[in-house]
């Protein structure tokens, strides 16, 4: 009996060790310098950039044609992706952003998310161009997507640690 209970202490003792181990070193792990989280940040907003042009000149510039609605759906599915890939680069750009306790870093990474009215306008401009296509467009459907597809792109994109 003596013999199990020293076990049982060890193997708790061995049990807290970790446990304190983990408390002390999980945010300690996850915390990064204003600097480090700034060139991440940033390296993610370089892609929001580009993504962000592609689809102002989508919106400047006249609706495409295509022959079928099946060639409108091959269309639509590469614009809804690169849509997708825009929010997960802004997503991660907060996660980011929130691994520093900078306040800077944090405004950097939220200020292009304020730019729903962008979003408005290419959903707007998307439906306009279904139409003229005499193919469907729901602009719920694309958000529906972003919401399912944001999170695994996010790992894909996400930098390493």
């Amino acid at each position: 009996m003596r013999a199990r209970w020293v076990y049982s202490t060890r193997v708790l003792r061995f049990t807290l060790a970790i446990v304190v181990f983990l408390l002390v070193a999980a945010p300690s792990a996850h915390a990064v310098t204003a600097v480090e989280a700034r060139a991440r940040v940033e390296h993610h907003l370089r892609y929001v950039e580009g993504l962000v042009s592609h689809f102002e000149a989508l919106v400047a510039m006249s609706c495409p044609r295509f022959p079928t609605s099946d060639a409108w759906d091959v269309y639509m599915s590469r614009e809804s992706d690169q849509f997708v890939l825009l929010m997960a680069h802004l997503e991660q750009a907060w996660v980011e952003a929130k691994r520093t306790g900078d306040d800077e870093v944090r405004r950097v990474a939220k200020a292009p998310r304020r730019q729903s009215d962008q979003f408005r306008a290419l959903m707007d401009k998307l439906e306009t161009c279904a139409q003229m296509n005499g193919a469907a467009f729901s602009p719920v459907d694309v958000w529906r997507r972003v919401e399912r597809d944001v999170p695994r792109r996010q790992a894909d994109i996400a930098l390493p640690q």
